[in-house]
């Protein structure tokens, strides 16, 4: 089973990224952030044609989160959930569905603005009642994936200039012990079971020519539970959309798994 997450920056401006990429890439299960589009403007049917399945939960202009599998393989989605009891959040942020024998979480995290925000505030406690809706879900489900845009980069070798970064947003101690706890519950960052080293990203500004310079965060993360992380084969970052006209500030993430 080959499992992908990739925030698009834009659905209705990107479905043809997105579409071209599923025909080259075939992943089984593809986790999509910041879909930007109400629920009714969906693009089933076009991606229906694409040879998958959707489900989605998304709001006029900002976040969104979809979760589609290719329909000739998996039967459809299983206990979806959409919203958090305890997190009283309106932005549509997250997703949980069942397919295949995996349990997937997408999650787009909450950016912070800055550090001391009234924004990073409540990103902090936004991942802290996560933890607790995660550690439910691991219970559960043992065959357990949690997926998507954290917009926090693990640790400096996560950060082009850790220097420069410093500990602004998406890089703070906080944010960074946040996730920790999470992966503190019995979960592991596939991509780091097959590369240790740094300057492997998945997010670039779109100014000062940053992806042409490498100057980018991993930021877009794939954790598998104990029960899954034998059963990876591979994991990885596809560059190649980032390079097409009009790209998503983010490229794909990859793990196949031997299930």
């Amino acid at each position: 089973m080959k499992i992908a997450s990739w925030n698009v920056n834009s659905l209705k401006v990107r479905l043809p990224h997105l579409t071209e990429w599923l025909a080259a890439a075939k992943p089984d299960v593809v986790a999509l952030q910041e879909t930007k589009l109400e629920d009714a403007k969906f693009p089933v049917d076009e991606l229906a044609a694409a040879g998958y399945r959707a489900v989605f939960s998304g709001q006029k202009t900002y976040n969104g989160v979809a979760m589609l599998a290719r329909a000739d393989v998996h039967d459809g989605f299983a206990d979806v959930v959409t919203d958090v009891p305890g997190l009283d959040d309106p932005q549509r942020r997250i997703l949980a569905a069942t397919v295949g024998g995996v349990r997937v979480v997408d999650l787009y995290v909450v950016n912070g603005k800055a550090v001391g925000d009234e924004k990073y505030a409540y990103k902090l406690d936004w991942l802290a009642k996560m933890r607790e809706f995660l550690a439910g879900e691991i219970e559960r489900h043992p065959n357990l994936v949690v997926l998507g845009d954290f917009n926090i980069a693990p640790d400096d070798r996560d950060v082009y200039d850790p220097a420069t970064w410093g500990e602004d947003i998406l890089c703070s101690p906080p944010e960074r012990e946040a996730l920790k706890r999470i992966t503190d519950l019995g979960l592991h960052d596939s991509f780091r079971l097959f590369e240790n080293g740094g300057e492997h990203f998945s997010w670039w500004d779109y100014r000062q020519g940053a992806f042409r310079r490498n100057m980018g965060l991993r930021i877009d993360l794939i954790l598998l539970g104990d029960a899954l992380k034998p059963k990876a084969t591979a994991a990885g970052i596809d560059r190649t959309p980032r390079t097409w006209e009009r790209p998503s500030d983010h490229t794909p993430v990859t793990v196949d798994l031997d299930i």
